[in-house]
């Protein structure tokens, strides 16, 4: 595979997290804490009601870059991630990833990594830097 790369590509999806697919996640990663699962502890918190795991989403980035831009056998090799505003079950969240680097000699790229609400509140951005073995470089 060898496509082209250019700054300003972007890819995003949408997505909805579910009771079920909270709990699954709960399950396979052990972060257990009540803010997620708990909806009576939940309502006596700041956002009154359950929250979304915050890696949970950040995780939508990670489907991005593996299937979208870059693509099939892309490698992370860093990511950030700064929490703006919560994300609520079953919310509508819009995953964005956008080159903005390309390395001059190597196959690794930067993106901004974005989510928002259907409203366009900022949830979570960061950035991302990724190895793509199969992106030749003209050096």
């Amino acid at each position: 595979m060898n496509k082209t790369l250019n700054i300003g590509d972007n890819a995003s999806i949408t997505h909805m997290f579910t009771e079920e697919g909270v709990a699954l996640y709960a399950t396979l990663s052990t972060d257990t804490n009540p803010i997620h699962l708990d909806p009576e502890y939940a309502a006596t918190t700041q956002f009154k009601q359950r929250l979304v795991h915050g890696m949970l989403v950040g995780g939508l980035f990670s489907s991005l870059i593996g299937t979208h831009l870059p693509g099939n056998g892309s490698i992370y090799m860093g990511q950030n991630l700064n929490f703006k505003s919560p994300v609520f079950f079953d919310m509508e969240i819009i995953a964005r990833v956008e080159i903005t680097a390309i390395h001059a000699t190597k196959p690794i790229i930067t993106l901004k990594t974005t989510c928002v609400d259907s409203s366009g509140t900022l949830l979570i951005d960061g950035e991302a830097t990724v190895y793509v073995p199969w992106f030749k470089r003209d050096v």
